[in-house]
């Protein structure tokens, strides 16, 4: 079972009459039990993917492309966003009240204690304000606030950005383990060698395109066995300089 994107477009009508087009005809596959990645340098449009497929775009984008989920129309549940920043969270309420305000729309009770479990997140963290957790346990509880949904795909938007190497690496072993459990990950992150690391295969963009959909064993070395001029010298720049 998988959540499946075929020939996703996405363009803007300009003020002037003009369509521009930001999405180009992607296409990408994440199965149940999997982390599938998502890069590309900034501005590539790999956000953009995430809004549209939750439905956050505004409202001069036109999208066209087939997407569902186990082979159907994606139902309301059926996909959650584990979004960049805490922003997203009410900075004047405790985390288990949103917690369980995050399950209310798809009939779900939740527990908020599991949940906090389940992410590696202490019981006291309930009580606490979002402006009171430092930067990895915040990215813990955006993931937590996408299982809250109890959808079976899971749409992890820069889940390491912000992040020391330690905190990074903690959230993408903690991706890695929710995809064991049967959840379906699609990451989307610049951190291609800890995105590598963690991924069945990657799919990297440029310029509102793919530029190549590989393995994610093909990410090692010098990156030689990349089809794509752009995709080498991506993961080579990485290798060197470290994430973009």
């Amino acid at each position: 079972m998988s959540l499946s994107v075929i020939n996703l477009t996405v363009s803007f009508n300009a003020t002037d009459g003009r369509s521009l087009q930001a999405l180009k005809g992607l296409s990408l596959t994440v199965n149940r039990g999997e982390v599938a990645g998502l890069a590309g340098a900034s501005g590539a449009g790999k956000s953009l993917v995430a809004e549209a497929l939750m439905g956050l775009l505004p409202g001069n984008a036109l999208v066209s492309g087939h997407v569902t989920v186990d082979g159907q129309k994606p139902r309301p549940g059926s996909l959650a966003l584990a979004p960049q920043t805490i922003d997203a969270l009410d900075p004047l309420a405790r985390i288990a009240p949103q917690l369980a305000r995050f399950g209310k729309p798809f009939g779900r009770t939740v527990d908020a204690m599991k949940l906090l479990a389940d992410v590696g997140l202490e019981p006291d963290v309930a009580h606490a304000f979002p402006h009171e957790l430092s930067g990895g346990m915040a990215k813990r509880l955006l993931l937590a606030s996408a299982l809250a949904s109890g959808a079976g795909f899971i749409i992890a938007d820069e889940p390491t950005g912000g992040l020391d190497p330690g905190n990074a690496d903690r959230v993408m072993a903690l991706i890695a383990s929710l995809a064991r459990k049967g959840h379906g990950m699609l990451v989307i992150s610049h951190d291609l060698q800890r995105l590598a690391a963690i991924s069945r295969r990657i799919t990297v963009m440029q310029d509102g395109a793919i530029a190549e959909t590989a393995d994610a064993g093909c990410f090692a070395s010098e990156g030689s066995a990349l089809s794509s001029p752009y995709t080498r010298a991506l993961w080579r720049a990485q290798e060197i300089y470290g994430t973009c």
